[in-house]
């Protein structure tokens, strides 16, 4: 999957940059003293202009170790990336440690390597991952210009730094994985979206696919949510190391009185296994039942990648309800409704996760909110 041309830069989360030839000239390894070769500016320009887009950035070198110890002792470098390789395994492997560190499908990575031959390994071996020559990148940044930016995006980098901690703390703590998370002093609140809480929902529906029930486009999911009978929830998480920002999004339908429907929920995959997909899901029911609804649905189309969502369904006591009735579907886009009744108890919140309902006032007219 090679080149830059008509790549939808939604589902790109890091690009994961070699060295030799691409991040600079020479070859780290032959230099004649310790001190790496000078990067090319543009290259770091590039970094840097990602960055703003919330494009993480990573390596992966075939080359000694040592270069990255070097590498770790330049802070202006070190701060670039996340999750670095260098060592002599294949680029291929090493991409999949890089999207295994960082919590994200290896398929949303895209490597920058001057060699044909390792981009064509990667290619074999990976075949989900887009690979680019260095003369490739400024049409990849050209892809990226006139999209809106959201705070979430900015912060992104800094936020994954701060997972890199949270992920050092659990490795030294001493007690269960329950007892962390509890000391960790998880927190969650959810409500009714603002207006400038729009474009980051919007952007949970186009880049999440772990947790992701639907896969509703942005186009369609702005459109919905102006309509008549329809609100949009978002969930903003933060715990003793700091904020998360805005880590879901649902879209609710009440157009029917008995009933509240969810054409998309969505999570970020950083908050993967910490409770808060079941505590957002929890607390939509909870809110249905006080707003007198009887039943509660999910709308579904299972893929590959939100096997995890679909669990969390099933765990939830929701069961296959109906086939998505409305016309002109193609197998493609075939999704399934997951409902429940809202009568007798319903499933609780991890225990960890303080869970509490926002109290600034809703939009006058969801109509007025941007897209």
């Amino acid at each position: 999957m090679s080149g830059a041309s008509g790549y939808d830069p939604d589902g790109i989360k890091c690009i994961v940059w070699d060295l030799d030839g691409t991040l600079w000239d020479e070859i780290a390894v032959e230099a004649p003293t310790d001190e790496l070769p000078v990067p090319r500016a543009r290259m770091l320009a590039a970094i840097d202009a990602l960055a703003g887009h919330g494009v993480l950035s990573s390596l992966a070198s075939r080359s000694a170790p040592a270069v990255l110890d070097r590498l770790n002792a330049v802070p202006e470098l070190r701060d670039r990336f996340l999750a670095p390789q260098v060592s002599w395994q294949d680029k291929s492997e090493s991409l999949r440690r890089i999207a295994k560190d960082l919590g994200i499908a290896v398929e949303a990575l895209v490597l920058v390597d001057d060699s044909p031959y390792e981009r064509a390994e990667v290619e074999a071996l990976l075949p989900g991952v887009r690979t680019l020559a260095p003369e490739d990148v400024p049409a990849l940044l050209a892809a990226f210009e006139g999209r809106e930016v959201t705070p979430e995006s900015r912060e992104r980098v800094r936020r994954y730094r701060t997972e890199e901690t949270r992920r050092a703390e659990g490795e030294r703590f001493q007690g269960t994985r329950e007892e962390f998370l509890r000391w960790c002093g998880m927190r969650l609140t959810v409500g009714v979206a603002e207006p400038d809480e729009v474009p980051r929902a919007l952007e949970l529906a186009a880049r999440t696919h772990r947790l992701n029930s639907s896969g509703l486009s942005p186009r369609r999911l702005s459109g919905l949510a102006s309509e008549e009978g329809h609100e949009l929830y978002t969930a903003r998480m933060a715990d003793r190391f700091g904020e998360y920002g805005i880590i879901g999004a649902a879209l609710v339908d009440r157009t029917g009185p008995d009933l509240w429907s969810v054409p998309l929920l969505a999570l970020s995959c950083r908050v993967a296994g910490r409770g808060a997909a079941a505590a957002f899901l929890f607390w939509l029911m909870e809110r249905a039942r006080e707003a007198g609804a009887r039943e509660f649905r999910v709308v579904l189309r299972p893929t590959d990648a939100n096997l995890e969502m679909r669990m969390l369904l099933r765990q939830a006591g929701m069961r296959r309800v109906d086939d998505d009735p409305r016309p002109g579907r193609t197998p493609a886009d075939a999704v399934a409704v997951l409902g429940r009744s809202l009568h007798g108890d319903l499933p609780q919140s991890p225990a960890w996760l303080h869970v509490s309902t926002r109290t600034h006032p809703a939009p006058a007219s969801r109509k007025d909110t941007p897209a």
